[in-house]
């Protein structure tokens, strides 16, 4: 039996907030739009929603897909997670469209291997401070997701997804420091990173690092606590 809808029936739309840590800066991954509407300007990454062949992509589907298209990295090496909807009506001169937006967390030592997609003309790690002007509305999409990412680090363990496998106390308080734009305080956060190994959530691991003088013990995150990937 087919069905006829009398209301409208807007386009869908993923985009992302890559973040990843380099430099000492929070990086957002921006696109340089190989075709109109805003052929030439910056842009975060996504796409449509597809619907074919029927019955299509789920949300979570196409946001994977886009990230993989967009990143050229592997299913499953990104942490990715459901920031939200955006639909002002005049967000894309083409159509009527509506966007889901995620926001993903790379790890440093894979930011290096982030390729563009093929409809990108150039795609690059820019620095989330002073980041304006992009196409659409996806300044408000990112300030967004730099909110939620910054209340998310304070309750969910996302710090694990921008360390190594393996992290010292410094290097796990370098993300809090970057994420917040502020420095937090040395014993203040060696406290707390101890109560999280008394509490399961990190374990130490072999060996050590130089970081100054002397060699830093290193830690590793307890897997079962992982921030759940989409």
């Amino acid at each position: 039996m087919s069905y006829t809808y009398e209301h409208p029936r807007p386009s869908v739309a993923v985009d992302l907030v890559v973040l990843t840590i380099v430099d000492s800066e929070l990086k957002v991954l921006l696109i340089r739009r190989g075709e109109p509407p805003f052929e030439g300007e910056r842009a975060l990454p996504g796409g449509f929603l597809r619907t074919e062949p029927e019955p299509g992509e789920d949300l979570e589907q196409a946001a994977q897909r886009e990230l993989q298209e967009e990143t050229g990295l592997p299913p499953g090496a990104v942490f990715l997670d459901q920031l939200g909807a955006f639909g002002r009506a005049d967000r894309d001169p083409r159509t009527r469209v509506i966007s889901v937006a995620w926001y993903a967390l790379v790890r440093p030592t894979l930011a290096p291997f982030v390729k563009a997609g093929g409809d990108a003309a150039g795609v690059e790690w820019a620095a989330v401070e002073g980041t304006q002007g992009l196409a659409f509305d996806h300044d408000a999409i990112l300030a967004a997701a730099v909110r939620r990412v910054r209340e998310d680090l304070e309750r969910r363990p996302l710090a694990f997804e921008l360390v190594p496998e393996t992290f010292t106390i410094g290097e796990l308080r370098h993300v809090f420091d970057v994420i917040h734009g502020q420095a937090e305080d040395k014993g203040n956060f060696r406290r707390r990173f101890l109560r999280m190994v008394d509490e399961g959530l990190l374990e130490q691991a072999s060996g050590q690092r130089r970081t100054g003088r002397r060699p830093a013990r290193v830690y590793r995150f307890v897997g079962a606590q992982r921030a759940p990937r989409r």
